[in-house]
């Protein structure tokens, strides 16, 4: 039998397509020669299940990762994130806010970085052209006094992009900003930020699907965006009709079906505004036919939600991935909560309707932002 050390580069090649990234690095730490071959990287990494992306470590000022398919932490310096709020990731990308308020979309494992424009105003009420140098007027008018420390994670509630950036130079990043989550979009050369004209009401989520992308409003209201001159929003689809009262909606492209999730939540403890999650409704609005289905089964696959660009996977790939399971994080509107971003972890079994754990382990107050899905895209 062949020694390890025998083995021919091309054969060591392929042996790198079935790991996943941990293991790949640590293939690279065997001897030099292995070590060569793992940064060919012509092969795509093994299937993963996401990440979930924790605090920053004050001390070592490296960021805390949590690997759901082994279980693991990982300390991983990422200098373009130090101090800095990540307000959502989407195609292994995080997108980032520092405490001056400026925005980065950033690769964490390539270092690839694209510095954001100054954000719009936070208040649709004030000049949407409002730069982010007038932030102590602007930004201190509303209902309440907002320290940077408190607009570091409440002018962005989400960004998605279009397009992975390292595979398509013309991709679209949208993000929702300020107190009505108001759309607006950015693509590379651009000087500021473009706000998507539409109603004057606040929005819950977005999502690129076959080529557009979908907004939906807590008035249940489905919109599409429209590029043809100014960007706006135009209403499509049925009427959301569902019973009950959700917490957060979310948008998803699932094997080519636009899914729209509904979040039920309760409160835990009112005087703190901690709200716990106790349920979800899986729908799927028929654009065609205008009609609403609701789903009782998503099969094999399993959906991650939260800040991230909506996720889902074939959990029969993974051994420890719960089969038609919702994980999700915590999502708090409160920032006097003392468990902000940190307690309402989980995943829900739509099956059984019962929520379980999926990260036993405390997690305490982080310096900024609260957990966060992402899919390593390192090459």
């Amino acid at each position: 039998m062949a020694a390890w050390s025998d083995l021919t580069n091309d054969v060591l090649e392929h042996i790198t397509s079935f790991l996943a990234l941990p293991d790949h690095y640590r293939f690279g730490s065997v001897c030099k020669n292995w070590r060569s071959v793992s940064k060919w990287r012509r092969y795509p990494l093994a299937p993963q299940l996401p990440w979930l992306v924790l605090e920053e470590e004050k001390e070592t000022r490296k960021h805390k990762l949590y690997n759901l398919s082994d279980g693991k932490h990982y300390s991983i310096e990422i200098p373009e994130l130090h101090g800095r709020y990540i307000c959502g990731s989407s195609h292994g990308w995080l997108f980032a806010i520092d405490i001056k308020i400026n925005g980065i979309l950033v690769n964490p494992f390539t270092q690839e970085c694209y510095e954001l424009p100054p954000f719009p105003a936070y208040s649709r009420k004030a000049d949407v052209t409002t730069l982010i140098e007038k932030v102590p007027n602007d930004y201190t008018g509303g209902p309440r006094n907002y320290t940077f420390e408190e607009m570091q994670t409440k002018i962005v509630f989400k960004a998605i992009l279009s397009h992975d950036p390292k595979k398509r130079s013309d991709f679209t990043a949208m993000i929702m900003f300020g107190c009505l989550r108001t759309p607006a979009i950015w693509r590379p050369g651009d000087l500021c930020w473009t706000v998507v004209d539409g109603p004057e009401r606040s929005m819950e989520d977005i999502v690129y699907f076959k080529g557009n992308f979908y907004v939906v409003s807590p008035e249940k209201e489905l919109y599409v965006m429209d590029f043809e001159s100014e960007p706006n929003l135009i209403e499509v689809g049925p009427q959301i009709d569902i019973e009950g009262f959700p917490f957060e909606r979310y948008l998803i492209d699932f094997n080519g079906n636009l899914l729209l999730i509904e979040r039920f939540c309760d409160y835990e403890d009112e005087e703190q505004e901690l709200n716990v999650t106790v349920g979800f409704n899986v729908l799927e609005p028929n654009l065609e036919e205008n009609i609403l289905y609701e789903w009782f089964d998503i099969d094999d696959f399993a959906l991650f939600l939260g800040r991230n660009s909506a996720i889902y996977v074939n959990s029969s790939h993974f051994p420890k991935c719960k089969r038609n399971g919702i994980y999700f994080t915590h999502l708090t509107r409160s920032f006097s909560a003392p468990k902000f971003g940190c307690h309402d972890l989980g995943v829900f079994d739509i099956t059984n309707k019962t929520i379980s754990k999926f990260y036993l382990v405390e997690v305490f107050p982080p310096l900024v932002g609260s957990p966060v899905w992402f899919t390593p895209n390192p090459w």
